[in-house]
């Protein structure tokens, strides 16, 4: 299973993202262009040392990242899905794709998405921050799949 994030700005989220996949086992998939320079400083600083013990992979565009994914799924998490994160059927080898915080992504790219989903919320909010709902999403994925790391 991989972490995928679709031109995302926010520095913070993204060394998020990264401590999430180094504490799950589970690589990151950065598409550009992002919203922030790479070398900076609050990825690193929300990412810790953990940025050392994630596989990330950089890709110029989507059609760069959607090559190397071969036959996996790519999920779509956005608030425009109508089906249930929680009633979904996810696969050990699925790609779990969220777009970029201010705007998700364009609809050419979520009609590429083999399925979409939402993750449940009250409807008075737009949405949840971009690291919060990678977090649900992926311990979801990889307790349906039996593919949580064990307890230390």
């Amino acid at each position: 299973m991989r972490i995928a994030l679709f031109e995302p700005e926010i520095a913070g989220n993204v060394g998020a993202v990264l401590r999430l996949g180094a504490c799950l086992g589970v690589a990151v998939d950065l598409i550009e262009p992002m919203g922030f320079a790479w070398d900076d400083r609050r990825v690193r600083r929300t990412a810790m040392d953990y940025i050392d013990h994630v596989s990330i992979a950089r890709h110029v565009g989507f059609a760069a990242f959607r090559s190397t994914i071969g036959p996996s799924r790519l999920v779509l998490f956005t608030t425009k899905a109508t089906a249930s994160a929680y009633d979904f059927a996810y696969r050990p080898d699925d790609v779990l794709l969220f777009g970029k915080e201010s705007a998700g992504v364009p609809l050419a790219i979520a009609e590429t998405c083999n399925a979409r989903v939402r993750i449940p919320m009250c409807a008075a909010v737009r949405s949840m921050n971009l690291a919060t709902t990678t977090a649900l999403a992926l311990g979801e994925a990889l307790r349906q799949t039996a593919t949580l790391p064990p307890l230390a």
